[in-house]
């Protein structure tokens, strides 16, 4: 059948050595990233409605100042960049790992309805139990993407699931838990009062608590996707060349959407869907490291928080004195870049 054969890959071979001089310039391209996240690490903590110098940053994230800096500084910035250096690194990885699993180029954390299972199951808590801390977002959100992982992996045909069938369940899923979203949005106003800023995306409302809460289930995910590099080069070459190199597919694929789920239920539980940051980072990795998983995934970590933190600078001070949700300006810089990818004929072919 059309839906089982694997797909033809113009990109060079998975396989292929690499030589000394290229892993070091990977190695150096690596270390010129982390240093690029430093950066936008230091202007997210010192940019906002309102300007701190930079010496004032460093004195309030180490000491009590009492100029009133302080506490914008320790409370407010510095959980935001926390936790924005936290979701973009899992939506990164989570978008690398979807991609691989699908073979599917133009995939990201919502095609297989992991999002979407989140967000819904967040609204029905907040329209139906009365939850409203955004703590307590955090397992709902989890449960629900739990669930959708599990029955999209049963629709795509469990054992027999195929990248094609699982993309197709996932967009299946993602339709129908969109429109349930709405129609409680519509029926309820004031759970569409509560959530009109968690569904669009947003670091506003970070805490440490919130952040402690996610950390280690994205830990788990991405030291398990990191895991699974090896396997999901092979899975990309095709079903059949993936078990003549000794891939466990049903194995890699369980796994994989465990990952998923563990990075996309988390980022999803503490600031809403973003979109798009899992889409168009590993894109941009390929064009520096090649398809190499192993590559891959280390660079999105680090570029995803790139995206993702400086798409919230940007939202801090074009409007200004307010703000502009960082799930906006993502949406906005990757609608563009989706289209791109889309007219692309190496794209268009895959």
């Amino acid at each position: 059948m059309l839906l089982d054969s694997p797909p033809k890959r113009s990109a060079e071979p998975i396989s292929a050595p690499a030589t000394p001089k290229r892993h070091a310039l990977r190695a150096a391209g690596l270390l010129v990233s982390c240093g690029v996240l430093l950066l936008i690490c230091v202007a997210s903590i010192a940019v906002g409605a309102k300007s701190v110098p930079l010496a004032d940053v460093w004195d309030g994230l180490f000491h009590t100042t009492g100029t009133g800096n302080d506490v914008i500084i320790r409370d407010v910035r510095l959980p935001r960049t926390v936790l924005g250096f936290v979701v973009g690194a899992a939506l990164g990885v989570a978008g690398a790992v979807m991609q691989a699993l699908t073979r599917n180029p133009l995939a990201e954390p919502g095609l297989l309805g992991v999002s979407a299972g989140a967000s819904a199951a967040v609204v029905s808590a907040i329209s139906f139990l009365g939850v409203t801390s955004l703590t307590g977002y955090v397992w709902f959100a989890f449960l629900g993407a739990a669930v959708v992982s599990a029955a999209v992996y049963v629709l795509g045909g469990s054992r027999g699931a195929t990248p094609v069938r699982l993309a197709l369940a996932g967009t299946a899923a993602t339709a129908a838990l969109y429109g349930y979203i709405n129609a409680v949005q519509l029926l309820d106003a004031a759970a569409l009062d509560r959530l009109r800023f968690w569904t669009v995306g947003s670091l506003a409302s970070a805490d440490m608590e919130t952040i402690r809460k996610i950390v280690p289930f994205v830990a788990v995910g991405l030291v398990l996707s990191m895991l699974l590099a090896r396997p999901l080069n092979a899975m990309e070459m095709g079903d059949d060349t993936a078990r003549s190199l000794g891939a466990h597919l049903t194995r890699t694929r369980i796994l994989s959407m465990i990952a998923i789920t563990l990075l996309c239920g988390a980022a999803t539980a503490a600031c809403g869907p973003i979109v798009f940051i899992g889409l168009m980072i590993p894109h941009v990795v390929r064009a520096v490291t090649g398809p190499d998983m192993r590559w891959i995934l280390p660079y999105a970590a680090v570029l995803s928080p790139v995206l993702l933190l400086g798409a919230d600078v940007v939202g801090r001070v074009v409007t200004r004195p307010s703000e502009l949700q960082v799930g906006i300006v993502t949406a906005l810089i990757g609608g563009p870049v989706f289209i791109q990818l889309v007219r692309r004929k190496r794209t268009a072919q895959l």
